[in-house]
This record gives structure tokens, C-alpha cells and sequence, in this order.
């Protein structure tokens, strides 16, 4: 006879063997395992400070809980299908070790609070492990930027050489956008940390509880103002995908630019060993397949945000049992971010830029046009008849087959009178990324005090 379900009291047969093993979820939300216990052990401690239980009630449970903990960490306890959930499971081996006790953690709670308290708690110290990740992404940008503050690199506007920057200039934008997911984490952190302990199934309950307590035990920060909400809301889940999704999308970017920089035909970069692989025939190959495996990954990561937006938008009030499938994205999605940002990191430490390169292709491409329109409109000319003037010298020198830098002064001249000796100062390019001294520029003052400014927000 199949053992009786702790919510059975009203059912004469048991559940279909079928319907036990699609509805079951501790497969995967064994996972909670420690959030489940941390947040019962609190609770009981507050059941104890109320009146509910005796102190040493409290304490049995407790001293139980941690044994069933050490017996899920020795990878001695059974989880068992019939029983559903990490929950289910926790509660009954509890049960079986200090007896009838056991039964009395469920008072003021139900497993639609439980549930939330506990995947808030996991999904918080994720979150936490993913700031952790970014910090030391973006350290190692701007460690990257230091050494590069003098190299010149074509920045693109539609993948097309556009004007000079420095490499160093390059990198931190990147380093801007992690801080911006950083910065987007710990904004989400303030919902996820929100107690939904005390809403019971989803009305309150009758028993005076303390949910502020369990917060300030649990290192939570508000309590939730609304029952129906706090064990319905995933909007938390949501955010944090979505901010996991914006990540990879930042990663998927450095990823792109690193597999075109590392073609040969480009060469600004040459890949470490450690983060590429070679080919099964072709015996030269060296594969960016880090960053073509990250590059995947991302679709994998918003894929899940995907599911989770389809999986509540219908849902009425207030818990519906849809709301397990919130926790396999979520835990897919927290490793694949985890280990990209890893991934990502050491490829940065190693990868070995080749300024050489970047240089040849700067001086190739006429980037100092747009310093000789400045040039002219700065001497009176306007600015879309300076426009003009240059395009025509670009044609110009061009057709010769050299920079615009590579012209007489009489060439010069032949398309503005205005044009003197100092032009050629100008259209070094060297001198083109120093002159951008505007804030945010590509100019080594302006990039010191992006590395400065950075640092101080690091630390």
C-alpha cells in the first residue's frame, strides 16, 4: 500500500504512478535543499518566540534539521519521488528522527510561503555569487586597459573603420557595461529579499507570527505588504533572468569581436591555449571556442527568460502548482552566467593583443578625416562644407593609393586655401586620439580617469 501523503487526509486512493513521477519536483529542487532547512530552523526558532512551540521543541527541530543537512551533504539521505518536493522530503525524514514533534514545524506556514521564502533565499545568494563574478570581470578589464592606454585601435561605427581610439578606451566600454549589470544586480537583490513567510497558502494566517523576525534572521530586508502577492509574485525569478540575459548579452558582444579579431585577416589578438582548441584535419587551426560556445550559451540564458515570461503571464491568483517549472530556468540560467563570467575572465587574463596590427589597419583606412573636417570648420569653414572639402581629398589621395597624411601641402591646398602647414600635426593619429580630451573620450586623460574612477567604484 502506497504511504499515505502528508496532504492525503481527504483522498481515498493514492496518486497514479504516472501522475507521481510528472508532478514530481525534487529531482531538481533538491537543490534548496539548505535554504529549506535554514529558513525552517528560523521559523521555528519564531514559532518558539510566540508561544507555539516550547524552547525545546525548538530545538529539537532544529538539532533535527541539521542532521538531516549533514545526511543530504554525506550524500546518505533518500530522496524519495512519493514525496514531491525538497520540502516534502525535509520535513518527513525530520519526522522520522524526532518523532511527532516534526509535525508541529508546519504550524503558520504553508508550502506556497515556504517555497517562496526558499528560492528567494537561493536565488539571493546567487546573485551575490554573480556580483562576485562581475567584480572580477571588470578588475580585469581595467588591469587589461592599463596596459594599453597608448595602443591604437580602428573603432568601428557599422563594422567599418570610423576613427582611432585607444585599445584601453575599447576595453572599458565593456567594463561600463558589466557595471551597469552589476549596478542592475544589487537594484534586483532589494526585491528578491523580500519575506513572504506569514501569507501561509495565501489569505495570512490566524496565528500571531512575526515575519519581521524571520527577516532579520534571514538577513531579508522588507516583508511583503500583500498575502495574495507574496506567494504568487515571481516577478524576482524574472529579474534576475533578465539581468543574467543582459550579461550574456555583454559577454556575447566581447565574444563576437574577439572570434573576428582573432581571424588572421584581422590579427589583433592571439588566443591562449587554455581557452581554444584545434581542428580534427586541419592541422594550423587554433578555435576561438570559448567565446563561440559563450556566444551559444546566450541564447540558451535568454531562452529561459523567455519560459518564465510564457509561464506566468496567465496565471490567475494566486499560487498555481505552473510555479515549479520557475526553477529549472533559473538554475540553468545561474550556471551558465556563472561559468561564462569565469570563462570570460580568464580568456581576458591571457588573451595577447598585437598593437602592430591594430595600428596598420588604423593608418589604412583614412580614420584622420573627420580631424581634418574639424581642422577646417575650426578656421571658419562650415562644418557640411568642411565635410565636403575632406571627402574630396579622401577621393583624392585615395586614387593615389595614400593617406590623406601622405599629401603635399600644395595637394592640400588645392582643395582649401584654408588648409596650412599645421594640418599634418593634426592627422597624426596619434595626436587625433589625444586631442579627444572630452569627458568619456578616447583621450589618455580622459581614459585615466575612466581607470581611476572605476577603481574607486571596485574597491
Amino acid at each position: 500500500m502506497a504511504e499515505k501523503k502528508m496532504w492525503g487526509g481527504r483522498f481515498a486512493e493514492g496518486t497514479a504512478a504516472s501522475m507521481e513521477a510528472y508532478s514530481e519536483s525534487v529531482s531538481f529542487d533538491w537543490q534548496l535543499y539548505a535554504e529549506d532547512i535554514r529558513g525552517s530552523q528560523a521559523h521555528a526558532r519564531v514559532l518558539a518566540q510566540q508561544g507555539f512551540l516550547t524552547d525545546d521543541e525548538a530545538k529539537q527541530i532544529c538539532d533535527g534539521l541539521d542532521t538531516v543537512k549533514a545526511e543530504i551533504e554525506a550524500g546518505d539521505f533518500q530522496w524519495k519521488t512519493e514525496h514531491e518536493d525538497v520540502h516534502m522530503n525535509i520535513e518527513s525524514r525530520l519526522t522520522e528522527i524526532i518523532g511527532a514533534v516534526g509535525g508541529k514545524l508546519h504550524t503558520a506556514r504553508s508550502r506556497n510561503d515556504q517555497v517562496a521564502l526558499d528560492f528567494r533565499l537561493h536565488v539571493s545568494a546567487r546573485l551575490d555569487a554573480w556580483q562576485e563574478a562581475l567584480a572580477s570581470l571588470i578588475e580585469t578589464y581595467v588591469a587589461r586597459a592599463e596596459e594599453h592606454v597608448e595602443t591604437l585601435l580602428p573603432g568601428c561605427t557599422h563594422f567599418q573603420p570610423a576613427q582611432p581610439v585607444s585599445l584601453a578606451h575599447h576595453l572599458l566600454a565593456y567594463a561600463q557595461m558589466f557595471k551597469r549589470d552589476h549596478e542592475r544586480v544589487t537594484d534586483c537583490l532589494k526585491r528578491v529579499r523580500v519575506m513572504p513567510l506569514g501569507a501561509a497558502a495565501l489569505a495570512g494566517t490566524t496565528h500571531p507570527v512575526n515575519p519581521q523576525a524571520v527577516a532579520d534572521e534571514l538577513g531579508m530586508e522588507a516583508i511583503f505588504a500583500n498575502s495574495m502577492d507574496a506567494v504568487s509574485d515571481r516577478d524576482f525569478v524574472l529579474e534576475a533572468v533578465f539581468a543574467g540575459s543582459l550579461v550574456m548579452t555583454h559577454l556575447s558582444r566581447m565574444c563576437e569581436e574577439i572570434i573576428v579579431w582573432a581571424n588572421p585577416n584581422f590579427g589583433y589578438v592571439k588566443l591562449p591555449d587554455q581557452y581554444s582548441t584545434g581542428s580534427s584535419i586541419m592541422p594550423q587551426k587554433k578555435n576561438p571556442d570559448s567565446c563561440e560556445i559563450m556566444r551559444g550559451k546566450t541564447g540558451r540564458v535568454v531562452g529561459s527568460l523567455m519560459g518564465l515570461l510564457v509561464l506566468v503571464k496567465g496565471l490567475p491568483m494566486t499560487y498555481n502548482r505552473d510555479m515549479q517549472e520557475d526553477k529549472e530556468p533559473f538554475f540553468d540560467a545561474d550556471k551558465t552566467v556563472v561559468s561564462s563570467l569565469g570563462i570570460m575572465t580568464g580568456l581576458l587574463e591571457q588573451i595577447e593583443f598585437v598593437p602592430e596590427k591594430m595600428l596598420s589597419t588604423v593608418t589604412r583606412g583614412f580614420l584622420n578625416a573627420t580631424e581634418l573636417a574639424d581642422y577646417l570648420a575650426a578656421k571658419g569653414i562650415p562644418f557640411r562644407d568642411a565635410h565636403h572639402i575632406t571627402g574630396a581629398a579622401v577621393a583624392f589621395a585615395e586614387g593615389k593609393g595614400v593617406g590623406l597624411e601622405d599629401l603635399t601641402l600644395d595637394e592640400m591646398k588645392t582643395f582649401s586655401s584654408e588648409i596650412e602647414d599645421d594640418v599634418f600635426t593634426i592627422l597624426d593619429y596619434k595626436v587625433s586620439v589625444e586631442r579627444r580630451t572630452s569627458p568619456g573620450g578616447t583621450g589618455p586623460a580622459s581614459v585615466a580617469k575612466q581607470i581611476t574612477d572605476l577603481k574607486a567604484w571596485l574597491s
